[in-house]
Protein backbone atom coordinates (compact mmCIF):
# COMPACT_ATOMS: atom_id res chain seq x y z
CA UNK A 1 0.00 0.00 0.00
CA UNK A 2 1.45 3.19 -1.23
CA UNK A 3 1.89 6.16 2.00
CA UNK A 4 1.03 9.52 2.07
CA UNK A 5 4.33 10.17 1.91
CA UNK A 6 5.47 7.90 -1.24
CA UNK A 7 2.43 9.57 -2.91
CA UNK A 8 3.72 13.45 -1.82
CA UNK A 9 7.49 12.23 -2.80
CA UNK A 10 6.26 10.82 -6.20
CA UNK A 11 4.83 14.50 -7.21
CA UNK A 12 7.89 16.49 -6.27
CA UNK A 13 9.58 13.88 -8.37
CA UNK A 14 7.57 14.46 -11.47
CA UNK A 15 7.99 18.26 -11.11
CA UNK A 16 11.75 18.07 -10.56
CA UNK A 17 12.46 18.90 -7.21
CA UNK A 18 14.17 16.20 -4.80
CA UNK A 19 13.48 15.35 -1.50
CA UNK A 20 15.57 14.93 1.46
CA UNK A 21 15.98 11.52 2.84
CA UNK A 22 16.51 10.35 5.79
CA UNK A 23 20.69 10.38 6.95
CA UNK A 24 21.28 12.13 3.50
CA UNK A 25 22.27 16.20 2.99
CA UNK A 26 20.48 17.84 0.91
CA UNK A 27 23.14 20.50 -0.84
CA UNK A 28 20.75 23.15 -2.55
CA UNK A 29 18.88 24.36 1.11
CA UNK A 30 17.55 27.44 -0.74
CA UNK A 31 14.11 28.52 -1.07
CA UNK A 32 12.38 27.60 -4.08
CA UNK A 33 12.87 29.42 -7.18
CA UNK A 34 10.66 30.82 -9.13
CA UNK A 35 10.79 27.97 -11.78
CA UNK A 36 9.87 25.58 -8.88
CA UNK A 37 7.10 27.81 -7.72
CA UNK A 38 5.41 27.57 -11.12
CA UNK A 39 6.29 23.98 -11.36
CA UNK A 40 3.72 23.97 -8.22
CA UNK A 41 1.42 26.22 -9.16
CA UNK A 42 1.02 24.20 -12.72
CA UNK A 43 0.74 21.08 -11.00
CA UNK A 44 -2.19 22.77 -8.33
CA UNK A 45 -4.20 24.18 -11.01
CA UNK A 46 -3.97 20.32 -13.10
CA UNK A 47 -4.98 18.68 -9.95
CA UNK A 48 -7.97 21.31 -8.42
CA UNK A 49 -11.41 19.98 -7.82
CA UNK A 50 -13.23 20.98 -11.16
CA UNK A 51 -16.18 21.57 -8.92
CA UNK A 52 -14.05 23.38 -5.94
CA UNK A 53 -11.82 25.34 -8.27
CA UNK A 54 -8.42 27.84 -6.80
CA UNK A 55 -9.81 31.05 -6.12
CA UNK A 56 -8.08 33.58 -8.17
CA UNK A 57 -7.57 35.85 -5.58
CA UNK A 58 -5.11 33.15 -4.00
CA UNK A 59 -3.46 32.71 -7.24
CA UNK A 60 -3.08 36.01 -7.68
CA UNK A 61 -2.05 36.97 -4.20
CA UNK A 62 0.88 33.58 -4.56
CA UNK A 63 1.98 35.04 -7.49
CA UNK A 64 2.35 38.52 -6.06
CA UNK A 65 4.73 36.91 -3.60
CA UNK A 66 6.71 35.73 -5.65
CA UNK A 67 6.85 38.58 -7.55
CA UNK A 68 8.18 40.45 -4.58
CA UNK A 69 10.35 37.81 -3.95
CA UNK A 70 11.88 37.87 -6.82
CA UNK A 71 12.13 41.65 -6.53
CA UNK A 72 14.01 41.82 -3.08
CA UNK A 73 16.63 39.09 -4.70
CA UNK A 74 17.39 41.63 -8.43
CA UNK A 75 17.58 44.51 -5.49
CA UNK A 76 20.29 42.59 -3.29
CA UNK A 77 22.57 42.07 -6.74
CA UNK A 78 21.84 45.49 -7.51
CA UNK A 79 23.27 47.13 -4.06
CA UNK A 80 25.80 44.61 -4.00
CA UNK A 81 27.39 45.44 -7.32
CA UNK A 82 26.76 49.18 -6.01
CA UNK A 83 28.75 48.29 -2.74
CA UNK A 84 31.50 47.20 -4.98
CA UNK A 85 31.90 50.40 -6.74
CA UNK A 86 31.78 52.27 -3.72
CA UNK A 87 34.50 50.12 -2.54
CA UNK A 88 36.56 50.38 -5.48
CA UNK A 89 35.86 54.33 -5.10
CA UNK A 90 37.21 54.52 -1.51
CA UNK A 91 40.20 52.61 -2.66
CA UNK A 92 41.08 54.49 -5.58
CA UNK A 93 40.72 57.78 -2.58
CA UNK A 94 42.89 56.23 -0.45
CA UNK A 95 45.55 55.70 -2.80
CA UNK A 96 45.68 60.00 -3.79
CA UNK A 97 46.06 60.45 -0.07
CA UNK A 98 49.41 59.15 -0.19
CA UNK A 99 52.15 61.79 0.11
CA UNK A 100 49.22 64.11 1.40
CA UNK A 101 48.98 65.90 4.89
CA UNK A 102 45.86 65.46 6.41
CA UNK A 103 44.02 65.75 9.58
CA UNK A 104 43.42 63.30 12.15
CA UNK A 105 42.78 62.61 15.81
CA UNK A 106 46.13 61.80 17.42
CA UNK A 107 49.18 63.93 19.59
CA UNK A 108 51.83 63.71 17.76
CA UNK A 109 52.40 66.75 15.27
CA UNK A 110 54.85 67.44 12.75
CA UNK A 111 56.44 71.08 12.42
CA UNK A 112 55.52 72.78 9.14
CA UNK A 113 58.35 74.59 6.63
CA UNK A 114 58.89 77.23 8.93
CA UNK A 115 58.78 75.10 11.64
CA UNK A 116 55.86 76.08 13.00
CA UNK A 117 52.74 73.47 14.04
CA UNK A 118 48.76 74.25 13.91
CA UNK A 119 46.51 71.50 15.22
CA UNK A 120 42.71 71.28 17.01
CA UNK A 121 41.28 70.58 20.00
CA UNK A 122 37.71 69.40 20.97
CA UNK A 123 35.65 71.02 23.54
CA UNK A 124 33.00 69.36 24.88
CA UNK A 125 31.92 72.02 27.05
CA UNK A 126 32.38 75.68 27.95
CA UNK A 127 35.80 75.49 28.76
CA UNK A 128 37.43 78.61 31.34
CA UNK A 129 40.74 77.73 30.53
CA UNK A 130 42.91 75.51 27.49
CA UNK A 131 46.64 74.95 28.37
CA UNK A 132 48.26 72.61 25.64
CA UNK A 133 51.73 70.97 26.66
CA UNK A 134 54.37 70.20 23.77
CA UNK A 135 56.71 68.11 24.55
CA UNK A 136 59.87 66.73 22.04
CA UNK A 137 60.86 63.62 21.09
CA UNK A 138 62.78 62.37 24.17
CA UNK A 139 59.75 63.37 26.36
CA UNK A 140 60.22 67.04 27.48
CA UNK A 141 58.02 69.97 27.46
CA UNK A 142 59.31 72.65 25.38
CA UNK A 143 56.48 74.60 25.43
CA UNK A 144 53.53 75.30 26.96
CA UNK A 145 50.38 77.17 25.36
CA UNK A 146 47.70 79.05 27.54
CA UNK A 147 44.43 79.95 25.51
CA UNK A 148 42.37 81.25 28.07
CA UNK A 149 38.59 81.01 28.04
CA UNK A 150 37.07 78.94 25.35
CA UNK A 151 33.55 77.85 23.89
CA UNK A 152 32.62 74.22 23.35
CA UNK A 153 33.61 73.09 19.80
CA UNK A 154 36.91 72.43 17.78
CA UNK A 155 39.46 75.48 18.27
CA UNK A 156 42.25 75.76 16.29
CA UNK A 157 45.57 76.82 17.92
CA UNK A 158 49.10 77.49 16.21
CA UNK A 159 53.00 76.98 18.12
CA UNK A 160 55.62 79.21 16.66
CA UNK A 161 57.97 76.21 17.14
CA UNK A 162 59.78 78.28 19.95
CA UNK A 163 59.99 78.22 23.11
CA UNK A 164 59.43 80.80 26.25
CA UNK A 165 63.11 82.45 25.74
CA UNK A 166 61.66 82.97 21.63
CA UNK A 167 64.92 80.16 20.82
CA UNK A 168 63.12 78.00 17.30
CA UNK A 169 63.31 74.27 18.87
CA UNK A 170 64.78 71.47 15.87
CA UNK A 171 63.52 68.01 15.23
CA UNK A 172 59.96 66.69 15.49
CA UNK A 173 57.53 65.43 15.76
CA UNK A 174 56.50 66.75 18.91
CA UNK A 175 53.43 65.49 20.94
CA UNK A 176 50.48 67.26 21.84
CA UNK A 177 48.39 67.38 25.28
CA UNK A 178 45.69 69.88 25.41
CA UNK A 179 43.82 70.29 29.18
CA UNK A 180 40.83 72.55 29.71
CA UNK A 181 39.25 73.66 33.13
CA UNK A 182 35.84 73.06 32.99
CA UNK A 183 34.05 74.45 36.54
CA UNK A 184 37.55 74.47 38.13
CA UNK A 185 37.97 70.63 37.06
CA UNK A 186 40.80 69.72 34.87
CA UNK A 187 39.32 67.54 31.70
CA UNK A 188 41.75 66.06 29.31
CA UNK A 189 41.17 67.01 25.45
CA UNK A 190 40.61 64.94 22.30
CA UNK A 191 43.58 66.50 19.77
CA UNK A 192 43.68 66.77 15.90
CA UNK A 193 47.30 66.79 14.55
CA UNK A 194 48.02 66.88 10.95
CA UNK A 195 50.44 63.91 9.37
CA UNK A 196 51.71 62.95 6.60
CA UNK A 197 50.30 60.05 4.59
CA UNK A 198 53.01 57.28 3.75
CA UNK A 199 51.05 54.20 2.72
CA UNK A 200 47.80 52.61 2.03
CA UNK A 201 46.74 48.81 3.30
CA UNK A 202 44.29 46.98 1.01
CA UNK A 203 41.77 44.88 2.74
CA UNK A 204 41.88 41.44 1.29
CA UNK A 205 38.56 40.20 2.07
CA UNK A 206 37.20 43.33 0.17
CA UNK A 207 36.53 45.91 3.36
CA UNK A 208 37.67 49.24 3.63
CA UNK A 209 41.31 50.54 2.72
CA UNK A 210 43.62 51.74 5.55
CA UNK A 211 46.00 54.51 5.46
CA UNK A 212 49.33 54.54 7.33
CA UNK A 213 49.78 57.53 9.04
CA UNK A 214 53.48 58.56 10.21
CA UNK A 215 54.03 59.02 13.89
CA UNK A 216 49.80 58.20 14.39
CA UNK A 217 49.52 54.37 12.64
CA UNK A 218 46.52 52.58 10.83
CA UNK A 219 43.78 54.67 10.56
CA UNK A 220 40.73 54.08 8.49
CA UNK A 221 39.86 56.51 5.59
CA UNK A 222 36.85 57.94 7.30
CA UNK A 223 39.24 59.15 10.17
CA UNK A 224 40.52 61.79 8.00
CA UNK A 225 39.24 65.02 8.89
CA UNK A 226 40.56 67.59 6.61
CA UNK A 227 43.00 66.88 3.75
CA UNK A 228 45.98 69.31 3.35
Amino acid sequence: MTSVTDNFNNVMSNLGIKSGTKGSTVKDATALDQSSFLKLMTAQLKNQDPFEPMDNSQMVSQMAQMSQVSGVAEMNTTLKNLAAKLSGGSTADAVALVGKTVLVEGKTAYPSSDGSVTAKAVLANDADSVQVAIKNAAGNTVRTLDLDKQTKGTIEFTWDGKDASGNAVSGGPFTLSATAKVDGLPTALTTQVWAPVTSVALSQTGGAPTLQIAGIGEKPLSSVIQVG
